[in-house]
């Protein structure tokens, strides 16, 4: 068992490309990278508008509160970056030969997808609720296709984050199952002796030899008997 849990086959095997990106979790990887660079994207070439064209400084179209920009753009970047990290992970992932490692790769995985999917979250109802608030004028006008975008791609990652927290835990669920199935049916020490058949399997121990039946009362000259003389 060891090199074949937490999803993945025995280490060393050949990675199949083709293969590798029609897994749903790569899938989700992508998609959930292309909607980073929506969100963050979005915001920083149209979501800083002039407040009228007197005014040469820019404000940030979210009800001009530099947090929410701040905030969509960082969470957009931190998501950018992971993805990136573990869609390495989930390339070299087979070739992790320790279980250990690949259970310390797949909870760091549930990990980090599930603050992803946190802080997806409160981007999407911190920048909603600063929409909402938000008065129109010609700058802003220009640049609400952009806010839109941003705030409905945040949901999105929301959805796509959770699906990739549901798939390293499935990951981790069957890990688990796989290590117990193998430390029970195998020893843990690598010098431990093979177990023997048990008593009543119908085979017998070759430690003790006995002779065959009838040789211990065999006599080469019985009582009574005689040899006759020719």
């Amino acid at each position: 068992m060891e090199g074949a849990s937490f999803g993945a086959g025995r280490a060393g095997g050949a990675i199949d490309p083709v293969d590798f990106l029609k897994q749903p979790q790569t899938i989700l990887r992508v998609t959930t990278w292309i909607f980073s660079i929506v969100v963050f994207g979005s915001i920083v070439n149209e979501c800083y508008v002039n407040r009228d064209s007197q005014t040469p400084i820019l404000h940030c179209i979210f009800n001009e509160n530099e947090s929410a920009c701040s905030y969509g753009i960082a969470v957009g970047i931190i998501a950018f970056f992971g993805c990136i990290f573990f869609f390495v992970v989930d390339l070299y992932f087979q070739q992790i030969s320790s279980v250990k490692d690949r259970k310390r790769a797949v909870l760091l995985d549930l990990g980090f997808s599930g603050f992803l999917s946190f802080l997806w979250f409160v981007a999407f109802c911190f920048l909603a609720n600063q929409w909402q608030r938000t008065t129109m004028s010609i700058g802003v006008s220009q640049g609400a296709d952009a806010a839109r975008a941003a705030i409905t791609f945040s949901f999105f990652s929301i959805i796509v984050w959770v699906a990739l927290a549901v798939k390293a835990l499935q990951r981790y669920r069957l890990g688990t199952d796989m290590s117990l199935f193998a430390t029970d049916q195998f020893g843990t020490e690598p010098s431990a002796p093979y177990p023997g058949y048990p008593s009543g399997s119908g085979v017998e121990s070759t430690d003790t030899y006995q002779s065959p039946p009838f040789t211990e009362t065999l006599d080469t000259n019985p009582k009574g008997y005689q040899v006759p003389a020719y």
